[in-house]
């Protein structure tokens, strides 16, 4: 187990198409791509947004093999949601069967495209993070809760903690790694036996984890009090969200492709 592979949380500085566009529109643009893939269909549905998904892969500049870092630690509920759609999956045409197991053809179309979903879901979700900057998401957070504010709802604190969380994942994921590699080098096992002897020798290494966790947040908390930080009242920015004309161009061209492939997904292809 190789936690330095898990890439969810990171940003990779950069000055792609991707990275300059307007951080609001990229969040809406990917919520609005996980609804597209929901409600796609058929095969053309799938290979549009596996296109689209390639291309934006290509502007931003990430390496595929980055990307498939971001995928690769839910390989098992991947297997897992395979096995399920392949055996419990009702059809007609039966290709086998043994007792309350069944493989049908409704089955196995089904996995694949679960899988296919949830591959291009984890991927563009990723391309999110990869590409804007914690401090640009908690802004584009706080831009898009605003209309909240009217209902005395705490948006920047929202949106604060929402990213501190985000960029505090790859921070504790290199943190388990650092643990994991002391207690190894003890004579900690946690590659050999059954899936259950893995999980018991993972609880010592939570302990060590929950205690840092602890220790930086009360760092982080005490950093910004020095800071005098008390939430968005008053707070002013270096930079302030601007979209650009070509950004509102993009929004509204891709918004149009996503409701083109939301219909034809309708109609099943």
């Amino acid at each position: 187990m190789n936690l330095s592979n898990i890439t969810l949380g990171q940003y990779f500085p950069g000055d792609s198409a991707v990275h300059r566009l307007d951080p609001r529109y990229k969040i809406v643009l990917t919520l609005l791509y996980i609804v597209t893939l929901f409600l796609a269909g058929g095969v053309f549905s799938y290979l549009v947004c596996a296109a689209i998904l390639l291309v934006v892969i290509f502007l931003s500049r990430i390496s595929l093999r980055m990307v498939a870092k971001s995928v690769a630690p839910i390989g098992v509920l991947i297997l897992i949601t395979a096995v399920l759609n392949i055996f419990y999956t009702p059809g007609e045409n039966i290709l086998w069967q043994w007792w309350v197991l069944k493989i049908t053809t409704e089955g196995i179309l089904s996995a694949i495209r679960m899988i296919a979903r949830i591959i291009m879901l984890v991927a563009g979700s990723s391309i999110l993070t990869y590409t804007t900057s914690p401090i640009q998401l908690t802004d584009a957070i706080e831009s898009l809760l605003s209309p909240l504010r009217v209902i005395r709802v705490p948006v920047h604190e929202i949106s604060m903690m929402m990213s501190i969380a985000l960029r505090f994942i790859p921070t504790l994921i290199e943190e388990a790694d650092k643990i994991m590699s002391a207690q190894k080098a003890r004579g900690a096992d946690f590659e050999s036996g059954n899936v259950f002897r893995r999980v018991k020798a993972m609880i010592p290494l939570l302990v060590p984890l929950f205690i840092s966790a602890f220790r930086r947040a009360d760092e982080l908390a005490l950093a910004m009090e020095c800071r005098c930080y008390n939430g968005g009242k008053g707070r002013t920015r270096l930079h302030k969200l601007k979209a650009a004309p070509k950004d509102h161009v993009i929004f509204f061209t891709v918004l149009l492709l996503f409701a083109a492939i939301s219909v034809a997904g309708r109609f099943g292809y």
